[in-house]
This record gives C-alpha cells, structure tokens and sequence, in this order.
C-alpha cells in the first residue's frame, strides 16, 4: 500500500517560512509526478504546485494554482530520498489551510494525510 507521510507544518508568523515534506513509500518515487495541493476551512482543495517525475514544475492540474503563491513557494523533489518539499516563504494568513501530498501515476492519485499549517501573530 502506497504511504505519503507529510511532515513540516506548524504555527507560524507572517512573513515567516516553512518548508513541508513528504515521504512516499511502495511506489517507484521516481517515475511518480508529486505534487502539494491545499484546503482552507470552508474552501475546496487547490493545486499549489507540481513536479513531474522529469522534473518539470507547473501550477496546471485540476485547480489553478493561485497567482498569490507564485514567487513564493517552490516546490522540488529528492529522487534518492523518495522526497518531495514545498518551501514556503513570506507566508500569509490567507495560506492557512491544510496541505496535502500527492502522488500521481498509472493512472492513479495517491494522497498524504495532511499537514496543518496555520499562519498566525
């Protein structure tokens, strides 16, 4: 059974940085696109960005990525690792939500059980 165990949310201030991972787990990580998807309180969830398994970084998906994260967040991946990060800087109230790993491949989607990240003074 496929594992993503994300790690690195927390309480932080604005214009502070946090930086997730994720950690997959029974799959070839590196023929899998990776990707972090978010879901505030209230809302739908949304693409932040991804990282196909060559590499490449888009904000395309099922949801535009918002234009307010671009410049902001960076997302890579360590193939040796099996690790895909989300850097986050100068974040905002408005990034609270809870952020969530994904997998795709073979036609199937896995998911991460979320991370909290809460920005707050």
């Amino acid at each position: 059974q496929v594992q993503l165990v994300e790690s690195g949310g927390g309480l932080v201030q604005p214009g502070g940085s946090l930086r997730l991972s994720c950690v997959a787990s029974r799959l070839t990580f590196s023929t899998y696109d990776m990707g972090w998807y978010r879901q505030a309180p209230g809302k739908e969830r949304e693409l932040v960005a991804r990282i196909s398994s060559t590499g490449a970084i888009s904000s395309g998906g099922p949801t535009n990525s918002p234009d307010s994260i671009k410049g902001r967040f960076s997302i890579s991946r360590d193939n040796t690792k099996n690790t895909v990060y989300l850097q986050m800087n100068n974040l905002t109230p408005e990034d609270t939500a809870v952020y969530y790993c994904h997998a795709r491949g073979y036609g199937l989607w896995y998911w991460g059980q979320g991370t909290q990240v809460t920005v707050s003074s």
